[in-house]
């Protein structure tokens, strides 16, 4: 496969995880307002840390309101992680690629973008984002199930799983950081341990976690316990060491692997070792904001391995 289809395989499968998860981290703070008591005041603000966009939503925006905040990772056009630019980014990616991927893709696709674009108002006011939100990650999750059952098991199909774990790993780590940080935010007061549970049941549920959880931990919604579940629980597919695993199964069978494979390895134990100290708060954030970064150099080292062709490759060695 060439270097640019490859490319464009893996971004497509990226930027389409990065709508869904986008949508599942919007959902979690959209049912916590409903679900918290009315002593606690969650910033909207900590979504656009949690994904360092601070520069980009401060240029555009003076006041770090919900509304303000909402309106920018859904559908503003200038934030290159918003879902309406994702979704760009994956029509561009899906249209040059559809030798490849499964000729209903394109199609999906495009009802999702027009969904999103007619619907957009909905998503921004509450009182409709629930339903908007639910409908884009259901849309997403069809467009995986049509790659999951037809596509060929060959180096298109590696590369689309590529792309889709890393992704997968990074949001699941900013959910966690969104959550601790939301923990962060509340007093220590005859409210806190309730609300501490209700926004770690939220986590779970976001992420399609909650009965998981409960079937490998045997145990009531824990914060160390759900950090650890979905740092390192080796069979849910949402968690990070499932996500690392699964991508060195894959990069196996793709050529020059070999360094992609001890850049896993050793990402790999760094989310281990951090995962024995899963308590929240600043040092858990820090670990998170690690492993977010480890995650970006293995993009790199993904991009220099097989995005880059001879002469590419040779000026960034230089």
């Amino acid at each position: 496969m060439l270097s640019k289809v490859a490319e464009r395989v893996y971004w497509a499968a990226r930027y389409l995880e990065r709508v869904e998860s986008t949508a599942r981290m919007l959902s979690i703070y959209d049912t916590l307002l409903f679900d918290l008591p009315r002593q606690v005041n969650l910033g909207w603000y900590n979504l656009i840390v949690i994904n360092s966009l601070e520069q980009d939503f401060n240029e555009r925006y003076s006041v770090q309101d919900e509304r303000n905040v909402v309106k920018f990772l859904v559908g503003d056009d200038t934030n290159p992680s918003s879902i309406v630019t994702s979704l760009k980014a994956i029509r561009e990616n899906i249209r040059t690629t559809r030798d490849v991927i499964p000729a209903d893709t394109w199609e999906l696709v495009n009802e999702l973008s027009q969904y999103v674009q007619d619907h957009l108002q909905q998503g921004i006011n509450r009182r409709d984002r629930h339903e908007f939100l639910g409908n884009v990650i259901s849309a997403c999750q069809q467009i995986i199930g049509l790659w999951q059952v037809n596509m060929p098991r060959d180096s298109a199909w590696e590369m689309l799983k590529l792309g889709q774990n890393l992704e997968r790993a990074d949001m699941t780590t900013r959910n966690l950081d969104a959550a601790t940080a939301a923990i962060m935010q509340i007093e220590d007061d005859d409210f806190a341990v309730n609300s501490q549970q209700i926004i770690w049941g939220n986590v779970l549920r976001s992420l399609s976690a909650d009965q998981p959880y409960r079937r490998a931990m045997r145990s009531s919604v824990k914060a160390p316990l759900v950090c650890s579940f979905l740092l390192t629980d080796p069979r849910f597919p949402r968690s990070v060491e499932y996500c690392l695993n699964d991508m060195i199964q894959g990069v196996k069978a793709l050529p020059r692997a070999e360094k992609i494979i001890a850049d896993i390895r050793k990402l790999h134990k760094t989310v281990t070792d951090r995962a024995e100290d899963s308590a929240p708060g600043p040092e858990m954030r820090e670990a998170l904001n690690d492993l977010q970064i480890s995650l970006q150099y293995l993009h790199f080292s993904i991009s220099r391995t097989w995005f880059l062709n001879d002469q590419e490759q040779l000026a960034v060695a230089q």
